[in-house]
């Protein structure tokens, strides 16, 4: 029976999806479950399964192709896997024809004297020979028969396969060999570089997840009054705590103590003192978050995502430091669903693993507020009138100036070094 693959319930907001990639070929065998193709929506990656056993039989579309929800893809031939049924055919196949290769070759004795001397060079072969010379498109006049008269046997055919890989597989490590020295050595130019004063341009399609980022970040910066303020924390006593309880922590927990569990915490304890941050415009309305609904920015193959960690204020360090770790792998994976990022009441991007030093980041509508992190470097700083060498990382938080005066953003990022700089104070509450 034929099965039409149509595209899936698209998300919300999501009115069509483009083609990414398929796994599967026509004519194929494919399992239950199996993945087929992966659609790009401007949002997430959504999977597309096999609804029974089968053989994909057509490709409807290619990658590349827009589709709407309800499109056909492909079509399913359902049954026996394709395969199997190949293999029973091919393994049927050739055991019937090594058993006539065998009745012919027992009878050369009788009828040798009545073969053509041109056996050898494509005149009547078993049709094990035949089948041989027909799938690697073989001429017999090639091959020197070792059967009497000359004829040619279904092992001089193996034979001569096989001798021919060997060459292709030397001359290929000859010629990677060749390839090799040619980029390490010579005029120590790579066979691959372009030619000099060469002038190359190369024009990819955004991504559409690249193309919605795009989208919401102009949209951030023409109806949203952004302004950025920064402080600097020095981050030795959480180091400190970190290094002293990290062992029993992963012992405990299975999962590394990383920072990113403290500063989620020390963002929660500082939007609960001021909700205003917690808080979004909808339309003429502010509406205010009795809930603290933590995004965390994470690269992903085709673009920057930011999964979302709710209700972080029951969630335990443990918690938080292996739902981060999810994210990661799902973003890298592309197994993110659209539940994973929709919400969110405030952000957090940390620019610090690529290296930044310093950056404004971008709000992430509708949210009102973004927790920039950056790189910690060591840098003499002024404790009870001494210089010290203190691990110091810059924090840069961005704000909606239409609904967040610049008194309550600064005094927020200020209650965020409070806590990162006195980590007892977060797990006390004060």
């Amino acid at each position: 029976m034929s099965i039409e693959v149509k595209v899936p319930n698209l998300p919300e907001s999501v009115s069509e999806a483009t083609v990414a990639d398929w796994h599967k070929q026509a004519g194929d065998s494919v399992s239950r479950e199996e993945n087929l193709v992966d659609l790009e929506t401007d949002k997430v990656m959504l999977e597309v399964p096999s609804t029974a056993n089968g053989v994909l039989k057509e490709i409807k579309v290619k990658a590349g192709d827009t589709v709407k929800e309800g499109d056909v893809l492909a079509i399913l031939e359902e049954g026996e896997s394709g395969g199997s049924a190949k293999a029973a055919k091919s393994s049927g196949s050739s055991s019937k024809a090594e058993k006539q290769d065998d009745a012919d070759d027992g009878d050369d004795d009788d009828d040798d004297d009545g073969k053509d001397s041109k056996d050898s060079g494509g005149g009547q072969q078993s049709p094990a020979v035949r089948k041989l010379l027909a799938e690697h498109d073989l001429d017999a006049a090639d091959i020197k028969g070792s059967g009497k008269g000359g004829r040619l046997t279904k092992a001089d055919v193996e034979a001569h396969l096989k001798d021919a890989d060997s060459k292709s597989e030397k001359s290929e490590k000859s010629e990677k060999s060749g390839q090799s020295k040619d980029n390490s050595g010579g005029d120590g130019k790579s066979a691959s570089a372009p030619a000099a004063g060469a002038r190359e341009e190369q024009r990819v399609p955004m991504s559409r997840i690249r193309a919605r980022i795009a989208e919401r970040l102009v949209e951030a910066q023409s109806t949203a009054a952004m302004l950025t303020t920064f402080n600097e924390v020095n981050l030795k006593p959480l180091m400190d705590a970190r290094k002293q309880y990290k062992e029993m922590f992963e012992k405990s927990h299975g999962v590394k103590l990383g920072i990113m569990s403290f500063f989620v915490k020390a963002a929660v304890e500082a939007l609960k003192r001021y909700p205003i941050i917690n808080a979004s415009v909808d339309g003429d309305d502010i509406v205010y978050h009795g809930y603290y609904d933590i995004g965390i920015a994470v690269s992903a193959p085709r673009g920057l995502v930011v999964p979302i960690l709710r209700d972080v204020d029951a969630m335990s360090y443990a918690d938080v430091e292996k739902a981060i770790v999810d994210f990661g792998t799902r973003a890298k994976d592309n197994k993110l669903s659209m539940d994973d990022l929709t919400g969110g009441t405030f952000s957090i991007t940390n620019g610090g693993v690529f290296g930044s030093m310093m950056s404004t980041p971008i709000l992430n509508p509708p949210q009102s507020a973004i927790l920039g992190m950056h790189g910690t470097t060591e840098r003499p700083v002024v404790e009870n009138g001494e210089i010290v060498i203190r691990p110091m990382m810059y924090l840069a938080l961005t704000y909606d100036h239409r609904i967040i005066d610049g008194r309550d953003a600064v005094l927020f990022l200020r209650a965020i070094k409070d806590g990162l700089e006195d980590p007892a104070r977060l797990l006390l509450g004060v």
